[in-house]
């Protein structure tokens, strides 16, 4: 998606083109009003003329006029079900079914013209749900819940179905992780029950990322992890960055994702011991190991091979949030294949519990092998994650492009954390142990798993954006990084702010050109400060709260 302002043609072009030759082979271009929608015709014209085809899609919110003059122009428009004939209030109240019917028939003639010039010019839609923009019908009647989110795009696809339009691509997005991931199973599931002329395509993203590494990780355990169970037919990252910074990340998530593994090398089919559709953490009893407690209700650990610590170990003291907790080879850790039924059996029979891991001389995915085993084991069992099995053994080189090792870090270890599985991680595809523990633990705080740091939710920036976000959310996180577990939005606008901000602890949004509202969880506090002001003013709303404290004079280096 591009960043500029809809209305600067040449820089829409520009960045346009900028992002095809890098590889992208779809482009976004935000419409938010009708005199932006009119525009398009001339960004379009330029691209063509230019010699770029790259397909344009209009994003849309808020305003039905601005998509039905944005469709004579594009490719493919995308709507959000949440806002398009909605404005949200966050009002509570009881829908009665002829009232909830009523609202159906309300939102099908806002709709219905838009579908009918779509089907006329043979162009696409994506109906795009995003968790922080659903509707005060659908949150009232489904909650804040992948459901919600589901029935939030059916409401709309049904529609398109009723006047014969099928050109619909669906998408769930959310920068819950966890919410995500349950959301687009749960329209796959659903999508299956429809029966086969409900087989529509799928788009993946992890909306409000972030940037760097954080963004990076949360995006491969939601994107990631969907495309390894073989969910999704297109994909974006979402980064607070300049656009062209998110195609490689797209591309190596893309490429990391392993082939289906031959026939006499799959694990065999067998009932998935978590509930796909919701997140609860698997039971186990609590042990200790190497003078740490794992399991039941433990944190999740950090396990460290014994080589990786000798190197470290004279600097422990100074690692700050980042330390080892486990040493592998002190952890009398049984490694098994959870093919082999004799394995299994014997460690059911103990009457102890014992910390399980995978076996590294195995041929099978790490996704599927750690799903096999938590299926098979008891669940009093402590289960050990890794994130890739022994390298010598597949001829990988691990650690040799940084990039790919954090993305197949988190999307082997952030998918099975988001199926409630694991209760320590050891990432071992990383050599340098200092690096390596790091990513360990920043997985783990964007899985929600075990929250160490202040957490952030950024949106990517796009046309509506009343401020630079980049430059806003290093200087936001300059003055809170030391904010352990407090955790803060930082949107461009209020297309997806006040919802994406509900679970958050405090927002910062662009109200106006220069003007930004703060929030405490969804609700506006302060409106209207100028954005010279609005930092230092979150600071102060952080104080007002109990949730500052002071930070230290010198924190703590990770070398």
């Amino acid at each position: 998606m591009i960043t500029c302002d809809t209305m600067d043609t040449e820089a829409s072009i520009a960045q346009t083109m900028e992002l095809a030759a890098a590889g992208c082979e779809i482009v976004r271009i935000t419409a938010p009003t009708v005199k932006d929608s009119r525009n398009l015709e001339n960004i379009v014209k330029g691209l063509r003329e230019r010699g770029c085809d790259v397909p344009i899609v209009a994003d849309i919110h808020f305003k039905p006029d601005a998509a039905m003059e944005a469709a004579k122009w594009v490719d493919k428009v995308r709507i959000n079900p949440g806002n398009y004939a909605d404005s949200k209030k966050f009002l509570i109240r009881e829908y009665s079914d002829e009232q909830y019917t009523a609202e159906l028939q309300r939102i099908r003639e806002r709709f219905a013209p838009l579908v009918e010039l779509c089907q006329q010019r043979g162009i696409a839609m994506r109906i795009g749900t995003n968790h922080g923009s659903l509707s005060d019908r659908i949150m009232n009647r489904y909650g804040d819940t992948p459901l919600g989110m589901v029935e939030s795009a059916f409401e709309f696809a049904r529609i398109a179905r009723d006047l014969d339009y099928h050109a619909f691509v669906f998408s769930m997005k959310s920068s819950n992780p966890k919410v995500m991931i349950a959301a687009y199973r749960l329209l796959v599931a659903r999508l299956d029950e429809e029966g086969p002329d409900w087989n529509y395509p799928i788009h993946l993203g992890v909306t409000e990322a972030g940037e760097g590494e954080d963004a990076r990780i949360k995006s491969a355990i939601g994107i990631g992890s969907l495309l390894a169970d073989g969910i999704g037919d297109t994909i974006r990252v979402s980064l607070t960055e300049d656009s062209i910074h998110e195609i490689p990340v797209a591309k190596a998530l893309i490429q990391n994702i392993r082939k289906t593994p031959s026939p006499e090398r799959r694990a065999p089919n067998i009932e998935v011991s978590f509930d796909p559709f919701s997140y609860q953490r698997r039971a186990t009893e609590t042990i200790e190991r190497d003078g740490v407690r794992v399991g039941g209700e433990e944190l999740m650990r950090v396990v460290i091979r014994e080589a990786s610590f000798e190197k470290i170990a004279h600097k422990i003291d100074k690692m700050g949030d980042y330390k080892p907790e486990i040493v592998y080879e002190n952890a009398q850790i049984e490694e098994i294949d959870p093919r082999d039924e004799s394995s299994i059996a014997r460690l059911n029979e103990n009457s102890r519990a014992l910390f399980v891991t995978v076996t590294d001389d195995i041929d099978l995915a790490v996704i599927a092998a750690f799903r096999l085993l938590a299926a098979k084991l008891h669940a009093r069992h402590p289960i050990l994650l890794k994130d890739v099995f022994n390298c010598g053994l597949r001829s990988v080189d691990c650690g040799k492009d940084f990039l790919n090792t954090l993305l197949t870090a988190a999307t082997n270890i952030g998918s099975l954390l988001c199926d409630g599985i694991g209760d320590a991680i050891l990432v071992q595809g990383e050599e340098a142990p200092g690096q390596s523990l790091r990513l360990s633990y920043n997985i783990l705080q964007a899985a929600g798993s075990r929250i160490f740091k202040t957490d952030y939710v950024a949106c990517p920036s796009c046309g509506r954006t009343l401020f630079n976000l980049q430059t806003t959310t290093a200087k936001i996180k300059a003055d809170t990084l030391h904010l352990k577990g407090v955790k803060i939005a930082i949107m461009g606008c209020i297309v997806n702010g006040p919802g994406e901000m509900a679970d958050a602890d405090f927002g910062y949004v662009g109200g106006a050109p220069g003007k930004v509202n703060l929030y405490v969880g969804k609700t506006p506090v302060k409106f209207n400060i100028p954005e010279a002001e609005a930092v230092d003013r979150l600071k102060d709303l952080i104080r007002e709260h109990g949730k500052w404290v002071e930070p230290a004079s010198a924190a703590p280096a990770l070398v």
